[in-house]
C-alpha cells in the first residue's frame, strides 16, 4: 500500500508538473496557426483542435494523428511542420500552437501589467508581447520569436499614436529604438527583390 502511494503521488506531482510547464494535455483544446503556405490555404488548417483521448491531434490533410500529449505546444509545432513537409504537401510550413493555459497565463500578465506592445506581419508568434522597462524595437520583435524566412526586417513599422515610422532592424541605430506600450510594429513581407 505504502509503494502504491509513493507512486500515486510521484505521478501526481509529475502532472503537476506537466500542467505547469505548458505540456500538452489529452482532451485539451489547443489553437493552431500556419504560415509559410498559401493564404488560401491557411484557412483551411487554422483553428481550433482538440487532443483525441489517445493523446493525438487530426490535421487536415494528414492520414495520421500527431503525438501531441504531453509535450511541449512547440515540440508539437515541429512534429506537424514535418508530418506536412514528410508528406510533401508543403515545403516549408511554419506552425504556431497555443494551448488554453498559454492564453490564461498571457491574460493574466496583461492584467498584472497591463503593459505591452503588438507585433504582427511575418513573425513566428505574431501578437501581444509584454512590454519591459527599455524595450527596444529589436527586442519586442524577438520576443514574438523573430522574423519569418519572408519577414523584411529592413522596412518595420511602428505605429504610435496614430503616426507610422520606418526602421531597418539591420542597422544597429534603428535595432536600439525604444518602443512605448501600446505601439504596434509590423514586419512586411519581403519585396520582389528579397528586401
Amino acid at each position: 500500500m505504502k509503494k502504491f502511494f509513493i507512486l500515486f503521488c510521484l505521478l501526481f506531482g509529475l502532472s503537476q508538473v506537466m500542467l505547469s510547464a505548458g505540456y500538452v494535455t489529452t482532451g485539451e483544446k489547443v489553437t493552431i496557426t500556419i504560415k509559410g503556405v498559401p493564404q488560401t490555404e491557411q484557412a483551411a488548417i487554422n483553428g481550433e483542435y482538440v487532443v483525441s483521448d489517445g493523446g493525438l491531434l487530426y490535421m487536415p490533410m494528414l492520414s495520421n494523428g500527431i503525438k501531441a500529449s504531453g509535450s511541449s505546444s512547440s515540440s508539437v509545432a515541429r512534429r506537424i511542420e514535418a508530418a506536412y513537409k514528410s508528406a510533401k504537401i508543403y515545403a516549408n510550413p511554419r506552425i504556431t500552437i497555443i494551448t488554453v493555459k498559454d492564453e490564461i497565463a498571457l491574460e493574466k500578465t496583461m492584467k498584472k501589467n497591463n503593459e505591452f506592445v503588438t507585433v504582427a506581419g511575418h513573425v513566428k508568434r505574431p501578437g501581444p508581447v509584454q512590454y519591459n522597462q527599455g524595450m527596444s524595437i529589436y527586442d519586442a520583435v524577438a520576443t514574438a520569436g523573430d522574423a519569418t524566412a519572408f519577414g523584411a526586417m529592413n522596412r518595420v513599422q511602428l505605429l504610435r499614436n496614430g503616426k507610422r515610422s520606418l526602421y531597418n532592424l539591420k542597422k544597429d541605430s534603428h535595432r536600439t529604438y525604444k518602443v512605448k506600450p501600446g505601439d504596434t510594429i509590423t514586419v512586411p513581407e519581403k519585396n520582389f527583390l528579397g528586401q
